[in-house]
């Protein structure tokens, strides 16, 4: 399954753009970081996997890259 990169830099901005991937029909979503991994991050992630629902996987791209 392809992920779908989520570059938005707001947590609105995320949700929207996540609730237009996901109506695509994309399930899976890596956020790229902008904090390093912080709070600003933290909101994004959390308003992506709001926005992308309980059937959707959503990680922030360092945890992808740690498990490659």
């Amino acid at each position: 399954m392809t992920a779908a990169y989520v570059t938005s830099r707001r947590p609105a901005d995320v949700a929207r753009e996540v609730e237009r991937l996901r109506k695509a029909g994309c399930l899976r979503f890596v956020v790229l970081p902008l904090d390093g991994g912080g709070m600003l991050d933290l909101e994004r992630l959390g308003a992506a996997r709001y926005a992308a629902g309980i059937q959707a996987d959503v990680e922030l791209e360092n945890a992808v890259a740690a498990a490659r």
